[in-house]
């Protein structure tokens, strides 16, 4: 089980919907996707006003991608969605960002380019993540290399404002 987060919050609510969906569609060719619900975030570090969306994707792969594979497709997925890494400012407004957070029990350090961390970094510190993670693998999830369950983690994070909205991923039917 690969689970991706998604976020943004360039574009209006709409937009940024649009780009997830697309995908989620996207990815529905590597197997069955499964969609967290939809969460509004306050932004986390740079130079910004604006809240950002954030989702979540479990996506049952089969045959499984390498994690070249993998970490290819997500940037090129955020190129497609309109993402430009040469234009950004570090933590700064998002058309989309895809992070791979967790990819079954493995810990990948790969340094590339690109460079693919599972799961991702900064995952125990980000309410933002966790929150979605947890709609998709249950809070009693343990972390891999971390010991601790999604839900020590959720509550260590209390000052982070998570505010779940009333959108949905509807993702069609697959198979």
């Amino acid at each position: 089980m690969i689970v991706l987060g998604l976020g943004g919050n360039v574009g209006g609510d709409e937009h940024v919907l649009a780009r997830m969906r697309r995908v989620a569609e996207s990815l529905g060719s590597w197997g069955r996707v499964r969609a967290s619900r939809v969460y509004r975030t306050g932004p986390v570090g740079g130079p910004q006003q604006l809240d950002f969306l954030n989702a979540a994707l479990a996506i049952e792969a089969s045959p499984e991608p390498t994690p070249r594979e993998l970490i290819d497709t997500v940037q090129e997925l955020e190129r497609l969605c309109g993402r430009d890494r040469s234009a950004e400012v570090r933590w700064g407004p998002r058309a989309i960002d895809i992070d791979v957070l967790l990819w079954g029990a493995r810990v990948i350090d790969r340094e590339g380019p690109p460079r693919l961390r599972v799961p991702h970094e900064h995952l125990a510190t980000r309410r933002f993540a966790l929150a979605p993670v947890i709609d998709l693998m249950g809070e009693d999830f343990v972390v891999p290399g971390d010991r601790r369950t999604l839900r020590a983690l959720y509550e260590a994070t209390a000052g982070q404002r998570v505010d779940l909205t009333d959108f949905r991923l509807d993702i069609p039917s697959q198979g």
